[in-house]
Parts: C-alpha cells; structure tokens; sequence
C-alpha cells in the first residue's frame, strides 16, 4: 500500500504539462489555426448544440486532471466555461448512449443488460422519442457524425430514422479507424462506415478521427448560422482498436508503455480535432451563439492504455472509475464562466436540459429520469437531481456471496446493482473489478505490482460509500451503517417496480455482413422482427410453466453466463 502510494506521487509529480504551439497548421483539417475574432453581437435564439462524445477516454487522460497527455484544446475550453466535477455516465458504451438520446435509464429502455451486439435483432426502444426528434420540432436541423451504437437489425434503427438528418459513422462499436472493418468473432467480419443508409465504401482508408472532424466542418460551412442546429460529434477515439498517425505516436516516442504510447497519440489526435471543430465554429459564424458540451462515454479501460487513477475500477465496473465522467460546458452564452461545478449531473440530463434551450418542452407523460441542469452549469445554482440509478441489471452473473437475507428480505443482494443517494453510495451483486490503477507509465511492471491494491474481499456483494468524503471508494462503511444500507436497498425496491424487462435477444445468423455485401447493416423485415417477437413471448411462456430444470437446460444456462462473462471482459 505504501510503496503504490510512495511510487504513484512521484509519478505524477513528475508529469510534466507541455505547452501547445497554437500558431502551428493543423493535422486534422485544412485552414488556419486560429479563427479570427468575431464582432459581439446579440445573439440569436434559440443557441447551436455541439455535443462531443468519446469514447473509451479515462477520467485522468486529460491535461486538467493532471495527465502526461497532451489536450491543450480541451483544457482551454474546459478552463474557458464549466468543468463539471461531479458528472456521472454509464460503465459501457449502449447504455451511456441511449441514455444521452432518450433521457431515461436503462431499466425503461430495456437496455440493462451489457451492450448491443451487431448480431442481435435489438435496438434503441423504437416508441421513444429522441434527443434529436424532439429537436426537429422545434425546428432544428440535426446531424450525426461518428459511432452510432445503438442497433441496427432494421431500418427503422438507423439515426436517418432516429431523428438526424444525415449520418456520416459506424453502426457497429469496434471498427478499425482506417479501413473500418469490425469482426464480430472468427469469421464473422465486414465493412461499416455509412453515410446516411448507404455504405461508405470511397472513403475507406482516411483515420475515422480527422474524417470526422473534416465532416463536421463541412456540415457548418454549408449551413445558415440562421437556423438552429445540433450537432452530435461520436468520435470512435480513443477505444481500441489503438491506432493513430505517426506524427501523433512521435511525440510520445520516450514513453515506454506501448499501449499508453498509441492511447496517449490518440486522445492528442481527439483533442486537436476537436480544435478544428471550435475554429470552424468560429469561422462559419457559429460560435457566439452556441453551446459545446464535451463527455466521455465510460470510464476507461486500463488494459488498453487509459487510466482512471485515482478513482477505483475502470471500463464495465460501476466503481467511480467506470462511471465518473470527463465533462464540461463550453459556451459564450453561459452566464458564469471559468469555474468548476460540484453540482451533481447524469447523462440522462442533457435530453431535458437541450430541449429546454432550444425552447421546447418536456412532460410528465414523456417518462424521463434527467433534469433540467442549466441553471446549476450556467448560473451555479444548486442541482435538481439528488440521486442516480447508475442500474439493475438482473441477467448479470449473480454474486455468490449475495442472498436476499443478506439484503435486509427486501433486495437480494446478489443482483448487480448500484445506486447514489445524496452522498451515499451503494453497490450490490458484483460491480466489477475494484482495483486502483496507477498511470502504466512503465514498459512493464514487476509481477508484485498487480497485486498491490487489489479488491480485499471477494466473498462481499454489499458497499456502501460516502463519496463526498471518499471518492476513491477507500472505506467501506456498509457494517458500520446498515441503516443507510437498508434505505438505499429500500431505494432499489422502488427503482426496480419501474423497470421494464430485459430485452437482450439471441444473436440471429441472417446478420452475417456475408449475406449484406459484406457490410454491416439493416437485415431484419418487418415479419422476421414479428416472429421473433413471438418467439421471444413463447420462450417467456414456456420458461413460466416449467417447474423442474432439465439438465440440457442447465448446460445452456451456464454456457450463457460463461459467454456474458467473456463479452464483459471483451468491452
């Protein structure tokens, strides 16, 4: 314990910051590298939405969190507007984005469960009405740029049909950022890069980081500053695969890591792109009246270059380290700038918070979990949300530990879940692994290292958690404070009687890109997806008379928690 806490100070202590040349030509995109000013005048309503999702980037890999990154452009802007220093998103990708489109936590979405798979006949609730829908009518001119991630088995799963009016991305979450195939097991590969609900084939071959911020500029530089717009960049930086230009890697040629090397070339490459984005912004008139929010998606994985530290856990735990985001507000339009706000956000915020800057309205009946935070970001008022859901996921692999006596006869313990309450903090089942990760600065580590900080009991399923006072998840006061165990568990019960079920389908062959030009894509008709419902009600129906479990039924049940459990390691 001491040596890692002996050993973790002098590294980063010895993180040199290292200053940008702002006068340097841009890498990502053509044009001078700074955008001349533009005159103040009153802007018009309602603002322009720029929202920047990443992917993969951990909560110290940005230049303010103390990071041996370089990201001059996002420190400006964070340091410029409002660094949001209590802001909670999801542990994996689908759930932190349909959370952002929809508003509502996984447990209405049906979405609890792991990610969607580019084989599965599933998608983002095709009833609910999305960020951008709700945009468009109030008269907004919406695009999408970047990792779409929320299914894909029809048409009507498509961004063209969720509300934007172009799409330029991957349907798919794990493409190869120059030639974009994804192989969704042996075998099992094709292309996916759209534009619009066609495939992209002509522009293989360009870094999916620069043709995105290139894309973006070209969306500003043929639009009427005069209308409304949201923009949603997705950039697929920084998850794995790690690859980046050469220039990027070059400068980061004396770190001896080789996996923090390509990460850290990556997340400088996301950084001046979105550069390139703010200048366009400022070139095309954009700017004065529009609003730039930037998040990462998850917490980041450690086994790929990224680093949480000093936060617990990483990428797919709901640790701090997988939940707590990277965020900030950028915006001329904000009335109290250059600060860092305490006040409590989820993702879920933005779907109420957006549509209330465009003008528009949201209502009981529309059944959404966010609030709207743009007094609390803006002004520095005080936070309408006092908890988050972080989730209930029922199909996770159960705790062996966990017991519904163990849960006070009211939440079985063995269920992963986790909860925030004002302060308080409380996980149950099994939240992933709980290590602290230092910055793998090193090439390699002694072998004693890994276990250094390592999760002390394996036969616990309940924690409990002051996070004002420890955020690093340190001191576990479930023993000392069952009473506040209790109401949160109490809390669960309540949250749990809301949820819809899990929608998590078996993977259907017809998906094979073999059978789609060798392309991911839309492959479900409108009677497959009805026979498929029906199946799924039959399998329910079946499951509910049966009284006696079958030995091949067993053998099917295990191999499907054994096949959930290589998939988590796998996101």
């Amino acid at each position: 314990m001491h040596a890692l806490t002996g050993f973790s100070l002098v590294s980063l202590l010895s993180f040199g910051y290292l200053s940008w040349d702002w006068t340097k030509p841009s890498l990502v995109a053509d044009g001078p590298s700074e955008a001349s000013e533009q005159p103040s005048v009153a802007p018009p309503q309602p603002p322009h939405i720029i929202f920047i999702l990443t992917d993969d980037q951990g909560y110290h890999d940005v230049g303010y969190h103390g990071s041996d990154i370089e990201t001059p452009t996002l420190d400006r802007l964070a340091a410029e507007g409002v660094k949001l220093e209590n802001y909670y998103i999801q542990p994996i990708c689908t759930p932190s984005r349909s959370q952002l489109l929809t508003g509502r936590y996984q447990i209405h979405t049906g979405l609890q469960h792991s990610i969607i798979r580019p084989r599965q006949p599933n998608c983002l609730p095709l009833d609910q009405v999305t960020l951008p829908q709700k945009l468009q009518g109030a008269g907004y001119s919406t695009h999408m740029v970047g990792k779409w991630h929320l299914g894909f088995y029809r048409k009507e799963c498509l961004p063209t049909r969720r509300g934007f009016d172009t799409f330029l991305g991957s349907l798919t979450g794990n493409v190869d950022y120059y030639t974009y195939d994804n192989c969704d097991g042996p075998g099992v590969c094709g292309f996916d890069l759209h534009e619009g609900e066609n495939v992209a084939w002509g522009l293989s071959g360009q870094y999916s980081t620069m043709l995105y911020a290139q894309r973006v500029s070209h969306i500003l530089a043929s639009h009427s500053p005069r209308q409304p717009l949201f923009l949603y960049v997705a950039f697929q930086a920084v998850h794995t695969p790690l690859q980046s230009p050469r220039e990027y890697l070059y400068r980061y040629r004396s770190m001896g890591n080789v996996a923090r090397r390509k990460y850290a070339a990556m997340v400088t490459c996301m950084d001046e792109a979105v550069r390139n984005i703010t200048w366009a912004l400022k070139r095309y008139g954009f700017y004065n009246n529009s609003v730039i929010i930037f998040s990462s998606d998850n917490g980041g994985q450690t086994f790929s270059g990224g680093s949480n530290w000093p936060l617990r856990g990483r990428k797919g735990t709901y640790w701090e380290g997988g939940v707590r985001g990277l965020g900030f507000v950028h915006s001329p339009l904000l009335k109290r700038k250059r600060r860092t706000s305490r006040a409590l956000v989820h993702i879920t915020d933005w779907y109420p918070t957006l549509v209330g800057l465009a003008g528009g309205t949201v209502s009981v009946a529309d059944g959404l979990d966010g609030y709207d935070v743009w007094p609390a970001i803006s002004e520095g008022r005080a936070s309408p949300r006092t908890e988050i859901l972080h989730n209930i996921d029922p199909l996770y692999n159960h705790a062996r530990h966990g017991s519904l006596e163990g849960g006070f006869g009211i939440w079985n313990t063995a269920v992963q879940a986790a909860i925030r309450v004002g302060e308080w903090k409380l996980l149950t089942g099994d939240p992933g692994y709980g290590d602290w990760i230092p910055p793998q600065t090193l090439a390699a580590f002694p072998g004693s290292w890994w276990n250094l900080e390592r999760m002390a009991s394996a036969r616990q399923a309940v924690w409990l958690f002051n996070i004002s006072a420890d955020p690093y998840e340190r001191e576990d006061l479930a023993g000392q404070r069952p009473d506040v165990v209790r109401a949160l568990l109490a809390r669960l019960v309540d949250y749990n009687r809301t949820a819809i079920p899990v929608r998590y389908p078996a993977e259907n062959p017809r998906a094979h890109p073999d059978f789609n030009g060798g392309a991911w894509g839309p492959w479900a008709s409108d009677e497959e997806e009805e026979e498929e419902e029906e199946e799924a009600r039959s399998r329910s129906l079946s499951r509910g008379r049966r009284k006696k479990k079958c030995k091949i039924c067993k053998l099917r049940s295990f191999f499907r928690k054994l096949n959930t459990r290589l998939m988590s390691h796998r996101i």
